[in-house]
């Protein structure tokens, strides 16, 4: 035969076997839509469940970038250890001097953003005129590069200059809720004068808002941090570094680079322990991101499991169908047909029935892990990997399921078929 012939034979046996799937389906509705949505239902959870995962990572990651995750700190570093109840400091370290921090920042000439930060005070009232905020305010020293490292914006004013911290200006950044607790809407903070625990400040910026996620963000000023070691003094007084790469690929380089060279700021001998830590902000992400993967092995169980359910009921759908149509087998292997156009034929029925089950669930679950994505604001997703592997699976499921009944189709003997009542 030639190869063209064979072909178009090949072809035209597929959409005959198509057609005879199509034709068995609708005439047993009921059992086929009840597969159907058996199987869109374990595919629906897997696919809907990972979905939501995608984007909770997705809004994980933006958020931290939003906060500066491409950066990392150096800061004193303790440890603690734990024997039942008991808490014991089993070790303390040097906390980092303002003239330490001072002397990295001069030192560590890599391409990124160096700041130096403190907490002056957690439990500060900030006054003006009438109006006053509850005793629940934070006060950080903050240098000039600090809004970048951090992930702030400016809103409205500007932000601190170097020359400004180097005279020690009594100036101030508001939080975004704080300065609307303050002021009308239709009043400018900038250049008013506040009043920050006891201590007149003139209004250089205010910050935009963190968002929903991050409303303790906005309730926050922030000093030069010059000023802030004047008024705010107190013994033993802890610095923090942030170092945020201009080149974000180059953050794991000029971590272990910054740890270098603050060993040389603090005169550590090459042998000596690093008595500090240095700790990427993407660290707690990571952690986040990670746990997440518990749920994404449930979601994957919670759906084959269902999946495998769905084969059960369709094996029996199929059997059931093979003895309902035993007098057509019959007929067609009367008229010439082989063992294995039959077998084909229940197999494409089974494949179809849990392709369309698939397809049905795929939907359902993109738009219900996308309904989590718009609550967490973030971004529409479609997880082709788990699309395409849904689509696999549910041929798989299809091919198992139908085998066996397609095989018991393909094995009646003719005669005895024709007689079957």
């Amino acid at each position: 035969m030639p190869l063209g012939k064979s072909r178009f034979l090949k072809i035209a046996l597929f959409w005959e076997n198509l057609r005879i799937a199509v034709r068995a389906i609708r005439s047993n509705k009921v059992r086929a839509i009840l597969t159907i949505c058996i199987i869109a239902f374990g595919i629906m959870a897997l696919i809907g469940i990972l979905t939501a995962i995608d984007a909770i990572k997705s809004s994980l990651t933006n958020q931290f970038t939003i906060m500066g995750a491409n950066s990392f700190t150096i800061s004193s570093r303790g440890m603690n250890i734990r024997i039942g109840n008991e808490k014991i400091r089993a070790k303390n370290y040097s906390r980092i001097s303002y003239r330490e921090a001072s002397e990295f920042k001069s030192k560590f000439t890599e391409p990124a953003y160096v700041s130096i930060s403190f907490f002056a005070a957690n439990l500060a009232t900030v006054k003006f005129e009438s109006e006053e905020t509850e005793p629940n305010i934070r006060i950080m020293g903050v240098d000039e590069n600090y809004l970048t490292v951090s992930g702030y914006e400016i809103e409205k004013g500007r932000n601190f200059s170097a020359d400004e911290l180097r005279l020690n200006r009594r100036l101030i950044l508001l939080g975004n809720e704080i300065a609307n607790d303050l002021f009308p809407s239709e009043t400018d903070p900038t250049g008013k004068e506040v009043s920050v625990a006891g201590l007149k400040l003139k209004v250089a910026g205010v910050l935009k808002s963190k968002g929903a996620s991050q409303t303790s963000g906005d309730r926050v000023v922030f000093m030069p941090i010059t000023s802030a070691r004047q008024y705010f003094s107190r013994p033993n007084m802890n610095f923090n570094i942030t170092v945020m790469p201009i080149i974000p690929a180059n953050l794991d380089l000029l971590t272990g680079e910054a740890e270098a060279v603050f060993r040389v700021v603090r005169n550590l001998d090459p042998r000596d322990e690093s008595d500090f830590n240095v700790s990427k902000s993407d660290n707690l992400v990571a952690l986040l991101i990670k746990s997440l993967r518990s749920v994404t092995l449930a979601a994957t169980l919670i759906g084959l499991i269902t999946l495998f359910g769905a084969a059960v009921g369709l094996m029996n759908i199929m059997l059931v169908s093979v003895t309902e149509r035993t007098r057509e087998i019959g007929v067609r292997k009367a008229i010439g047909a082989k063992p294995n156009t039959i077998k084909y034929q229940f197999l494409f029925e089974s494949v179809l029935i849990s392709q369309l089950g698939g397809a049905f669930g795929i939907i359902l679950g993109i738009l219900i892990g996308n309904a989590v994505s718009s609550m967490l604001k973030s971004s529409f997703i479609v997880p082709w990997i788990w699309v395409i592997m849904g689509v696999l699976v549910c041929f798989i499921v299809g091919v198992v399921s139908g085998y066996a009944p397609a095989l018991k189709a393909a094995n009646i003997d003719p005669i005895e078929a024709l007689r079957y009542e």
